[in-house]
């Protein structure tokens, strides 16, 4: 009789409690509804006093537009509302190919600055150099610009027109380069080699078209390539499914990625397949602080499967994963859904990939003369930036072989010097 009133008592205890804890779901629930209505019906009072009250007349939609952007962009630095055009123009850059004038651009220490041309481009033509400055796109200075800005600007419809104002060493004042838009078919996979048996494989964005691309580089090299240079330098990433087809190709087993979200339905791990597999030919991938995304996956990966040696400078960190949600009208918002964690478990957002060998990207010339890299240093920055070695290195290289590597690209690039230097060692090692 004893054992049945405590066990009668216990049951009531957990029934009381149970009943409590519905009862403080049930509340929180309630409050949580309170609290939504209320905040949607503080953003419909402000909207309403915009509308009503503003100096001037005011758009609806541009309003709520504008309200959902800025929503948005302070979610995180990668989430945003994209306009119609923005879309079309992220759609096409993961394409492949969109209007513009077929030129890769960075920003060095504020100035807009042409990383390289490409062949056959608008901008080839018209004469556009390696480390020529933009000063103006049109009649818009680029100071205080962003690259997404400044990119934003000089694609457009093909056949249309741009003004760009150029600072170039050498020349006396800037120049002015009117260029007609034209259809870009980006070239993602560029291939050199280097002493007859090293591959430099140069990936310069993620878009659909990257992993084979790479694959039929190193199927026409394959007979006579004894290591690969992967050179991830200032690709920002793209197309997640390319990164992890790209670090298949050289691994055949093991987790590449995975990603982890508050929703389970996006939780996924991706792991490599035996098949067609590169894992006996020595490999090195280069990095900087442009690598991103897309690039950090891959040499984040090959890093933990001890597959590559890492060499340059610590990449961007960014550790998130995006999907972009297409809207009625043609716009559409990205929103970032997940994390992705490395094969050791480790997230490098806002953390970055660490080189396992670290290098500054400077000149060999400048390494052998300390005291010449701190006197361009006491320089004004647009100064230093028109003493880039890059265009006087396009100049003399200009008639000579585009399919390997010559001694003047590696004088001007201490980070590729390095890397194939690395690369040579773990030949003769694996020999």
């Amino acid at each position: 009789m004893k054992q049945r009133l405590v066990a009668f008592v216990s049951f009531a205890v957990l029934a009381v409690a149970s009943l409590g804890l519905y009862g403080t779901l049930e509340a929180k629930s309630a409050n949580y509804e309170t609290t939504r209505i209320n905040a949607f019906e503080k953003f419909t009072k402000v909207v309403n006093t915009i509308e009503k009250y503003y100096v001037d007349p005011v758009d609806i939609d541009t309003v709520i537009q504008k309200a959902m952007d800025g929503m948005l962009s302070n979610l995180d630095a990668h989430s945003g509302y994209l306009e119609a055009k923005q879309y079309q123009d992220m759609n096409a850059k993961t394409q492949g190919e969109f209007g513009g004038l077929g030129i890769t651009v960075s920003m060095r220490e504020g100035a807009l600055t042409v990383e390289a041309p490409m062949e056959g481009t608008p901008a080839d033509n018209a004469g556009i150099e390696s480390g020529d400055i933009i000063l103006k796109i049109d009649e818009k200075s680029t100071i205080g610009m962003n690259i997404d800005e400044a990119v934003n600007l000089m694609r457009g419809k093909p056949g249309t027109g741009v003004k760009l104002t150029i600072v170039r060493k050498g020349a006396e004042k800037p120049l002015e380069m009117p260029i007609i838009r034209a259809i870009i078919k980006v070239q993602s996979v560029y291939a050199k080699t280097y002493n007859g048996d090293a591959l430099y494989l140069r990936v310069v964005s993620f878009d659909k078209n990257v992993a084979a691309a790479l694959k039929k580089e190193i199927g026409a090299n394959k007979n006579k390539m004894k290591g690969i240079v992967l050179d991830l330098r200032n690709n920002a990433g793209g197309l997640m499914d390319q990164a992890v087809k790209t670090t298949d190709i050289f691994i055949d087993k093991g987790v590449i990625v995975s990603q982890k979200g508050r929703v389970e339905s996006e939780n996924q791990v991706f792991h490599a397949s035996k098949a067609g597999s590169l894992i006996d030919i020595p490999m090195v991938v280069l990095v900087n602080g442009g690598s991103a995304s897309a690039s950090e996956i891959v040499s984040g990966s090959l890093q933990d499967h001890k597959r590559a040696v890492i060499v340059g400078e610590k990449t961007f960190g960014k550790g998130s994963v995006q999907v972009v949600l297409p809207l009625d009208g043609g716009d559409a918002i990205r929103l970032t859904i997940a994390r992705y964690y490395l094969p050791s478990g480790r997230s490098i957002q806002a953390t970055g990939i660490i080189p396992d060998v670290e290098v500054k990207r400077v000149s060999v010339k400048e390494v052998e003369n300390e005291f010449e890299i701190k006197e361009s240093q006491l320089k004004g920055h647009l100064e230093a930036q028109l003493g880039a070695t890059g265009a006087d290195a396009k100049k003399s290289d200009a008639k000579e072989d585009q399919s390997v590597i010559t001694e003047t690209q590696l004088n001007a690039d201490y980070q590729l010097k390095t890397a194939l230097g690395i690369l040579r060692g773990l030949i003769v090692v694996k020999n």
